[in-house]
């Protein structure tokens, strides 16, 4: 009889074990939620059954992951990638830098997007953060495992439960079916950080909102036996951040609108899991290695009471064999068909170019990934929302690509800040129109005592003919070079030139392949320039004054993809041009002149240019290149300095951009250097350059200031700067010791706040 109740008492506890159910709930925690990962990995290796996951925010994330069939070790790979950094920073896949719709560099670092309605209201788009990225990887991730559950999370590898939340209800919203990339890019929206996106019709934000550790929806959705729940969201400071409260201020909203999880949510026969993340915060996504490491060690430290909870094994070679099986059911990423969903018919005809669609004939992945990428590389475009959705009588996807709100109309900020008179803010306009074509008018202000520009410009993207732009253009520019003194050295003896610039006229462009685009121009020009021959100048002499005139046209084939518009350390810029010139010189002498001049002469020549720049980066060590040269049949001008302030100009370093080089200057030349860049820490730079400059006809002062040409190939100039660059939010604060083989700006210093960019001159 004992034996009996023995037998039946073991079959008892076998089936009891076989049959205990394990609940997952991973909390949200931004950047502090890779901690999951490692959480993830130490459970699988020690056998730990997982039955069913609910996560919300990042834990929203990873959970979607591992539910669609993603082992620890994958969904680790895809953190510590470097697409990953681009994603959840807002930049562009590597290989995606479609340079044909990227706008010209501009000293902006502020921008608001504004939507403008037929009733002329203005929205604001408050949203600070970049998701186009993050928004095509999560789709393209999930499009396979959408496909073999059928939008049921329910037929997930593993049973997936995601929190996000209704904001205009105050509810959370469990989801539960529908498309896995919407519901795991709706959990993580944080408000007023991303954009919302619908999901059944609604706007849904961060589950975190109001409910950052879904104990609750595991048990009531689920009913597990035994529920493990690991929680990296822990209250930010316990005591105030004197000395760093500025620095986080930006990022207090988001500390604000997080719920705080509550450990008491796990019940005593469930294990509660909280990494050592102390030291990390919401935006260390850089540090993702570290935090994974964090929630691995501390869930092998508990494993001896999860174990001691858990009676059930899953054997690890078992796991595998299902999450392979369950991946083997997924159909290859053929793409059938692509909608567009909110826009127009004439719209879509227009967007249908991106994708080069064909009847009856199949996308292929990577056709469409680029089309995406080349729609989005227009800032227009930047809010569209992309899905893949599976049709099963065809066995194809569909592509879908929804717009959301638009911003019709941006006002950008910037400027820059310098120890010389050359600080200047600016302003720019841009407004939107979208229908046949795509529209983009522009107009862009720069103040500053050393340089003032007005611009205006009109880009009218076409459909037609595979891809081209028109954009015409008129532009002012006026430099002050009397006001680019230098209050930490002075110079031998002051510049005297002003410069009033002017061109009228437009250019057509054209990509070329993936990475170039082509453009010509036509442009007319009227140019005034106002200087002395002298090294000295007393207030009752008067300026020479030099008018030129006319017209000039040119070919330019280029690239540009650089990581900072300033001060860059990765990627790459070519430029290759070719230019045509015909034009009027007038020259009216003034009294520091030795000879009385009243000319009119046409100039005519022709020039080629190439410029190139590109860095290797390796660790903490980046160099680059930069080469510069130029090859013209340009004419003297009637004096040397009308012939210098017109010649091509060698400005490797920024701060030679503000000083009237003469020894830089030549018509045609060949002129290099090395950038080596050292990463000190977060965003902080230390650089050394070196460059040479090698003219082959140097520009020399006759002994009547005629200008005349000096054939003499020993002939060289050197150029050095070394500093220190900080990369901020409002651009670079750099400081910089320079040198130039130049009588009158041998040794200069410069510190700067912000960007110092200027417009190319009507010549350059």
């Amino acid at each position: 009889m004992i034996r009996v109740v023995v037998f039946f008492l073991v079959v008892f506890l076998a089936f009891d074990v076989e049959g205990q159910k394990v609940g997952l709930v991973l909390s949200g925690g931004g950047a502090k939620g890779l901690a999951h990962i490692g959480v993830l990995k130490a459970l699988e290796e020690n056998g730990i059954p997982i039955d069913y996951v609910v996560g919300t925010s990042m834990g929203g994330i990873v959970a979607g992951c591992y539910a669609a069939g993603f082992s620890p070790a994958q969904i680790e790979e895809i953190a510590l990638s470097d697409n990953f950094q681009r994603w959840v920073s807002g930049k562009l896949e590597e290989g995606y830098n479609y340079y044909y719709n990227k706008n010209d560099d501009y000293p902006s670092f502020l921008k608001l997007n504004i939507s403008l309605d037929s009733t002329l209201n203005f929205n604001f788009n408050t949203s600070l953060a970049n998701d186009i990225s993050l928004n095509f990887a999560l789709a393209e991730l999930m499009a396979q495992s959408s496909s073999i559950s059928k939008n049921n999370f329910d037929s997930l590898f593993v049973p997936l439960r995601v929190v996000a939340a209704d904001i205009f209800t105050q509810t959370e919203a469990i989801l539960k079916d529908g498309v896995l990339s919407d519901a795991m890019r709706a959990t993580q929206t944080v408000p007023l950080f991303y954009d919302p996106i619908r999901v059944d019709g609604k706007f849904l934000f961060d589950g975190g909102v109001y409910n950052n550790f879904p104990v609750d929806v595991a048990q009531k959705e689920f009913k597990p036996d035994v529920i493990i729940g690991a929680n990296v969201s822990t209250k930010v400071y316990e005591e105030y951040p004197f000395g760093e409260d500025e620095k986080l201020v930006s990022r207090s909203l988001l500390y604000m609108l997080l719920d705080k999880s509550d450990p008491n949510k796990v019940p005593l026969s469930g294990i509660y899991i909280q990494p050592n993340l102390k030291g990390y915060t919401a935006f260390d996504f850089a540090k993702a290695k570290n935090m994974i490491d964090s929630g691995y060690a501390q869930t092998i430290k508990q494993m001896s009471e999860i174990k001691a909870k858990i009676a059930a094994k899953a054997d690890c070679e078992d796991v595998a064999d299902r999450r392979n099986a369950f991946n083997g059911r997924a159909n290859a990423l053929v793409v059938d068909n692509v909608r567009f969903t909110g826009f127009n018919s004439r719209q879509q005809r227009y967007l249908h170019k991106f994708f080069s669609i064909k009847k009856n004939q199949p996308l292929y992945f990577y056709q469409v990934k680029s089309g995406y990428y080349k729609l989005i590389a227009e800032d227009y475009f930047k809010n569209v929302y992309p899905g893949f959705l599976y049709n099963p009588d065809l066995n194809r996807y569909e592509f879908q690509l929804s717009k959301r709100p638009q911003n019709n109309f941006q006002v950008d900020f910037g400027g820059a800040i310098a120890t010389r008179s050359i600080s200047g803010i600016f302003l720019g306009l841009n407004y939107y129109y979208f229908n046949r074509m795509l529209t983009h008018a522009s107009a862009n202000f720069y103040a500053g005592t050393f340089y003032k520009s007005a611009q205006v410009k009109a880009r009218l993207d076409m459909p037609s003919l595979g891809q081209y732009y028109v954009e015409p253009e008129a532009t002012f520019n006026s430099w002050d070079f009397i006001q680019g003194s230098d209050f930490l050295i002075a110079s031998k003896s002051p510049t005297i030139l002003k410069r009033i610039d002017r061109k009228v006229g437009a250019s057509i462009g054209k990509p070329v392949g993936k990475k170039y685009k082509a453009s010509l121009s036509g442009y007319y020009v009227n140019n005034t320039d106002r200087f002395i021959n002298t090294q000295s100048f007393i207030s009752t002499d008067t300026l020479d004054l030099l008018s030129l005139s006319g017209y000039r046209s040119g070919f330019k084939l280029s690239t540009n993809v650089l990581n900072r518009k300033q001060y860059a350390n990765q990627g790459h810029a070519y430029e290759f041009s070719f230019d045509w010139f015909s034009l009027i010189e007038e020259l009216e002498t003034g009294t520091t002149s030795n000879e009385v001049l009243n000319t009119n002469l046409h100039r005519a020549w022709v020039r080629a240019r190439v410029t190139m720049e590109q860095y290797f980066k390796k660790g903490f060590y980046s160099s680059g290149y930069y080469f510069d040269a130029v090859f013209s049949n340009q004419p003297l001008f009637s004096n040397y300095q009308s012939t210098i302030i017109n010649a091509p100009s060698f400005n490797p370093i920024q701060d030679s951009h503000t000083l009237l080089l003469r020894n830089y200057r030549a018509f045609n030349y060949v002129a290099g250097g090395w950038r080596n860049v050292f990463s000190l820490r977060n965003n902080l730079d230390f650089r050394l350059e070196g460059y040479l400059f090698k003219p082959f006809e140097q520009i020399k002062e006759g002994s009547n200031q005629e200008a005349t040409l000096n054939l003499e190939l020993t002939n060289g100039f050197f150029a050095a700067t070394a500093g220190l660059v900080l990369h901020t939010t409002v651009g670079p604060v750099s400081l910089s010791v320079n040198y130039y083989d130049d009588n009158n700006h041998q040794f200069g210093a410069l510190l700067h706040v912000g960007f110092l960019l200027f417009n190319r001159t009507s010549l350059e």
